[in-house]
Formats: structure tokens, sequence, C-alpha cells
């Protein structure tokens, strides 16, 4: 996060974000309308492999996943393209697999040396992929689903194709519309349309998110460059639009619609190196995010803001930081928020200084709250702590004037934090959080595109 030397946002500030999609009404077991279920999310056992083949293939574990994978999605595309979009699915005419850490054949006119990729190419409608790096890597950090993911995904560009999406179209307008696609065919997995995979939303869920997060876009890439594939935040909320709303949605994805929501920087404003981190026990900076906070939700809802975490007598301790509702205390551990807020590439164990910042906006929501007379436990209660979170996120945007803005990262570090475990972020006050990691990043997201702080109070009840 950047601190700026600008005047304060006024109370109860409002905006509008375009291109949002249509929420229902918010249900503390579902995901999207689907009921979160922790059940197995892979392979189905007992069923029979696909019998399509990669030019190339090894014969492998890897390129085994990967065919079945190409064997659901086609399956996927053969009923949604002419349902949806009158339009006939001819399947890709080329797999291809190839191992990057071996001397490499040329794919579509790229030698495939070293490259850890999954690609698609229109000009010989062809989709590969990397056998020996990144598919492996992905399933053993994220799992099988990752496998799938990263293959729904280039198959989302075959549909650009089919559907005359050409290479005018910007590189984050393809890739948002990708995502979205994937997005929509999990969710034909999660009704359990998969012949050869089964999606549990809630733990199979995660999986996919945290594929999204992986393969993000650095922090000094604009969503302007040529081959931008957005931040997690954008990619994970485009994934979303598509699971909850269909692949329609997603072909109306347009340069308007991205640039109207977009929160990756613009190359221009790229600055090399700097990762935007401020220490989080720097008195001010605190002071500047309480201001933030102030602003947001208005002077009357403001805690006392301690820097110890103290017993409370009915409840509501929480590290590192939480909130007493019996003392209206806003209780800090310094320590542990620091420990939070220091990335890993600056030489620390936890995620960057917003994850931190969030936390402790987070809990400063609870005593918004409690001023509103809502109950502050239960997963409502989580869900309005998280939507409340996202709105004071989206006060703080580069250029609206604030003592403390965005960085580059930051809504990343957020996601991050969210599909962790446990999540403060989305939590009630004793520290339960909504089950689900795409619930938890869907209620900070519609906060996020809220105009008004109110709008958590409806959706979550």
């Amino acid at each position: 996060m950047a601190v700026l030397l600008a005047a304060v946002l006024l109370a109860g500030c409002a905006r509008s974000v375009a291109g949002t999609a249509e929420t229902e009404q918010w249900s503390p077991t579902r995901a999207a309308g689907l009921e979160i279920t922790s059940g197995q999310s892979g392979p189905r056992p007992g069923v029979p492999d696909t019998g399509l083949t990669a030019v190339n293939g090894d014969g492998g574990e890897i390129d085994r996943l990967a065919l079945n994978a190409v064997e659901d999605v086609q399956r996927y595309w053969a009923q949604e393209l002419p349902a949806t979009f009158g339009v006939p699915f001819a399947p890709v005419r080329r797999l291809f697999s190839y191992d990057s850490t071996g001397p490499g054949p040329v794919v579509c006119g790229t030698d495939t040396t070293g490259l850890v990729n999954a690609f698609y190419c229109p000009a010989e409608d062809t989709v590969a992929w990397d056998r020996g790096e990144l598919l492996p890597t992905l399933a053993d950090t994220f799992g099988t689903m990752s496998v799938v993911a990263v293959l729904a995904h280039e198959f989302g560009h075959a549909v650009q194709f089919r559907l005359g999406v050409g290479g005018s179209t910007s590189s984050i307008v393809r890739e948002q519309q990708a995502d979205c696609y994937t997005g929509a065919f999990f969710r034909w997995l999660a009704e359990g349309n998969g012949p050869h995979y089964r999606l549990a939303t809630g733990p199979g869920l995660n999986q996919v998110l945290g594929t999204l997060f992986f393969i993000r876009d650095s922090t000094e890439v604009g969503f302007d460059t040529d081959g931008a594939h957005g931040n997690a935040f954008d990619r994970v909320s485009a994934f979303q639009f598509g699971f909850g709303d269909g692949s329609g949605r997603c072909a109306r994805i347009d340069e308007t619609e991205v640039r109207g929501r977009i929160t990756q920087q613009s190359a221009a404003a790229v600055v090399p190196g700097d990762d935007g981190n401020l220490p989080v026990d720097d008195p001010d900076a605190l002071a500047a995010l309480l201001s933030t906070l102030r602003a947001a939700f208005g002077p009357n809802t403001a805690p006392i803001v301690g820097t110890t975490v103290a017993d409370c007598p009915e409840g509501g301790r929480t590290a590192p930081v939480s909130y007493c509702p019996a003392t209206g205390t806003l209780g800090l551990d310094l320590a542990g928020l620091a420990a939070i807020g220091t990335a890993r590439s600056d030489g620390g164990d936890g995620i960057g200084d917003f994850a931190a910042f969030a936390e402790i906006a987070s809990r400063y929501a609870l005593a918004v709250q409690q001023a509103a007379g809502l109950p502050l436990r239960g997963v409502a209660a989580a869900g309005r702590t998280a939507c409340l979170t996202g709105f004071w996120a989206g006060t703080i945007t580069a250029g609206r004037g604030a003592p403390l803005a965005l960085s580059p990262g930051d809504l990343d570090e957020a996601v991050a934090e969210m599909l962790a475990p446990e999540s403060l972020i989305a939590a009630d006050v004793d520290g339960r959080s909504i089950p689900s990691g795409f619930a938890r990043v869907q209620a900070f997201r519609e906060g996020f595109a809220a105009a008004d702080p109110a709008a958590c109070a409806d959706l979550f009840r």
C-alpha cells in the first residue's frame, strides 16, 4: 500500500463499478447458488480413461489427467456452444504434449524447450501443454483440479476462436473471457455432469482459485501490456462471473466492461521493483489506515483502538487483531500483524501489508455492524464482515485521494488470505470464517463493487 499526502475521504462515500454481475440473495451454505460441499474432487474412481491421444505424448500420468480433462471440457462445449450461442462445437484439431525440461519440439512456430506453459494456437487449432514442469507442479501444489483448470482455460480460447473473437481483441479481454468460460465449465462439473472429473464446491473450488492465484500476472505487468492475463483478484472475479452466471456472461466481457472494473494497473503506472509494502506496525501507516476506515464508515462507528489483544468478557478474542463487543475495543497485536504483513519477497513468512491491514479492517467492520444493531456471530456476520472489508478496500483505490491507497498486488494479498484454511477477513467476531474460499472472495468482491456499505447488510442477513 502507498501512503498519499491527501485529504481524508468523506464519510459514507459512494461509488459505482461498471460491469459487475448481478447477485442472488446470499446463503451461508451456498456458493453461487450451489450447496457448499466438502466431498472428493478430482478423477472419478472406476471410470475408463478417454480414448483421446496427444501428439508427442508419453502416456504418463500427467498426460492421462490432461486428456481426461480435455474429454470433459469438450463434452461441455459440445452442449453449451449450440445451446447458448447457436454455434456447433468442433473438437480442436490437435492436442500436443511436450516436456519443457528437455529438448522441445516446435509447436505453432514456438520452440517448447524451457517453455513452462500451456497454450492454444488458433493458426493450427492446437491446445498444447507442458507435462514436464507446469502441470506436475500445479498438480503437486494444488491438486489434480488445477490441471483441469489450465486445460479448461485454454479451451476457453478455442471457444473464442469459434465465436470469431480475433487477434484485434486485447489480451486482457481475451484472458478475462477465458477465465470466465473456465468458471462456466466448472459450474457444470460441480453440478455432477463431468464424465471423468467431480468437483466439491468447498475444497475443490479452492484448488481452482489457488491455481488462478499462482498463475496471475506479476505486479510489474500492466493490464494493457501485450500478453497480460490479469492479477489474481481480476482473474478470480472473471471465473466467478462464469461460475455464477454462465457462459453468456463471459461473451459480454469487452474492452469497456473490463476497463470499468479491472483492478490491475496500467503499464504506464508500473514502477519496477516497487512492491508497495508498508511496515504494518508503523504509527503513521496505522493512523492513515484508521482514517480511511472512519471515512468509509463514518466517525460514529469508530471503536477504541489499543495495541494489545486483551481478554473479552463475552468472547471475541482473535489473533492478531480482535474486536471486543463488550468494551467496543479494537485490539492490535502489532508483532503478529507485522508477521502477516511482511511478505516472503521481503524476507518474511507472511502475505503482505494489505492482508494485515484488511484483517484490521475486518475487525473494525464488526464495530460498524454492532453500531447498526446487527448480530456479530454466525456465517451471515462473517459474510457481512468480508463484504464491508471489500467496501473499505474500494474506497482506497488509487487516485481517490485517500491517505492510504491500494498498490499493485494488494487485492491479490486479500485473495491469498481468504483462500487460507481460516480467514479473519471473512470471519465473525469469534474468528469462525465462511467455510468456502470461493464464497469468502465473492463476499469481499460484492463489497468492493458496492456503492454503499448498506448493501452488505442487505445481502448478508
